[in-house]
């Protein structure tokens, strides 16, 4: 399938990255808890030649998956990566013993980051960077300079090509456009959970992408009396409208949907080619009015 093929086209996050709108989140291929190997090494190896066959350009990851492990199973599956492949990994946190998420967000806590990534991953530099923020759902307050800044320094180095923020506030993303671009934005966000709305808006005017991460709900799958009513008139499920509705939200939103099942990543990619007409598209913005 050629890129162009996919629902959504491509999106540039910068003049020299280009990837497309529908990309895969690799966060499920590790363990339960997204902590240990999987059960299955195999298939995780399957739905990353599988991701590549589609089309795919986007794979989003970080080297605290695991940890380690996500990134070394995408090394195995897939290096030397496909020319137009876009490899996007975050740093921030670290994993304790006990399958916490601690922050590790210390100037030197991030160059290891990163090391790690480009080793694990096999690369000599990373596409993007994201500095994670906040916690699992929700940006926390105070400043990223020091952390960002750390990043924008091995930006210089080579390291890293562009950078991006995760879990954040609009004044944090404003503090980090302060000191170097920012090409990405990854928070919280889905048809239920739309507090980022404005600032989706805001960024699209900007050229920034926006890409949701829990974009079906999260640990927890969307239920929504809506939801469930549209995908039942389009003869589709709730999951394919939220994904669907996704794309159509606006054009700066990249999709990263996770799955460890080839047959499920198949059905993300097909769903999300849906088109949802006005009056269903009405109901779904209403869910979190």
């Amino acid at each position: 399938m050629a890129n162009t093929q996919l629902p959504g086209g491509t999106h540039s996050l910068a003049d020299d990255l280009t990837v497309t709108r529908v990309g895969y989140g690799a966060m499920q291929l590790a363990g339960p808890g997204v902590f240990g190997p999987p059960a299955d090494r195999g298939e995780a190896i399957a739905v990353l030649r599988e991701v590549v066959a589609l089309g795919i350009t986007h794979i989003d990851t970080s080297d605290f998956y695991g940890p380690h492990v996500t990134n070394q199973i995408i090394r195995e599956a897939l290096h030397p990566y496909p020319e137009d492949l876009r490899i996007v990994t975050k740093v921030g946190a670290r994993r304790d013993a006990e399958g916490g998420w601690p922050h590790a967000r210390e100037p030197d806590e991030l160059r290891q980051a990163v090391l790690e990534n480009l080793e694990n991953l096999g690369l000599d530099s990373l596409d993007v960077v994201n500095l994670r923020v906040g916690g699992m759902d929700a940006p926390e307050p105070g400043s990223i300079a020091e952390g960002f800044g750390a990043l924008a320094e091995m930006q210089q180095e080579g390291l890293i090509r562009h950078l991006g923020v995760s879990t954040v506030t609009p004044e944090q993303i404003a503090e980090a456009q302060s000191i170097a671009p920012v090409v990405c934005v990854q928070n919280y966000y889905n048809v239920a959970h739309r507090v980022d709305d404005a600032l989706i808006d805001s960024l699209a005017e900007q050229g920034i992408a926006y890409v949701p991460y829990f974009p079906l709900g999260g640990f927890t799958p969307l239920q929504s009396h809506a939801l469930s009513e549209v995908a039942s008139e389009l003869q589709s499920t709730p999951m394919s409208v939220a994904l669907a509705w996704l794309l159509q939200r606006s054009p700066n939103i990249l999709l990263i949907p996770g799955t460890s099942s080839v047959a499920h990543l198949r059905d993300n990619v097909a769903a999300a080619a849906l088109t949802l007409p006005e009056d269903a598209l009405e109901k779904l913005d209403a869910i979190a009015g």
